[in-house]
């Protein structure tokens, strides 16, 4: 079975940087395309991150473009989100996804497995 943890999450000020990690096991790695999503209180799921399978192509909602980036290691079997100059908004929970395929999709439908989850909390 396929599972992803997330990991790196904490409370940190704003102006910050964080490096979030997602292990997966139970499948092969190297095959699928990865993203990271995140949800805060109160409101929907939403994009954040995604790269395709062989970390050659990374794309990005436009409210965190220049401040993360995605990045991946298949022989580690793991996904990096490197957030610097966090802000506020950017509070919530992180979460890592994998899809069925080889490329980049934003839409939480195109993933099958996802983490459980790691708090990001940024401070004023």
């Amino acid at each position: 079975q396929v599972q992803l943890v997330e990991s790196g999450g904490g409370l940190v000020q704003a102006g910050g940087s964080l490096r979030l990690s997602c292990a997966a096991s139970g499948g092969t790695f190297s095959s699928y395309a990865m993203g990271w999503f995140r949800q805060a209180p109160g409101k929907e799921r939403e994009f954040v991150a995604a790269i395709n399978w062989s970390g050659g192509t990374t794309y990005y909602t436009d409210s965190v473009k220049g401040r993360f980036t995605i990045s991946r290691d298949n022989a580690k079997n793991t996904v990096y989100l490197q957030m610097n100059s966090l802000k506020p908004e950017d509070t919530a929970v992180y979460y890592c996804a994998r899809r069925g395929s080889l490329d980049i999709a934003t839409m939480t439908s195109r993933y099958n497995y996802w983490g459980q989850g790691t708090q990001v909390s940024v401070s004023a």
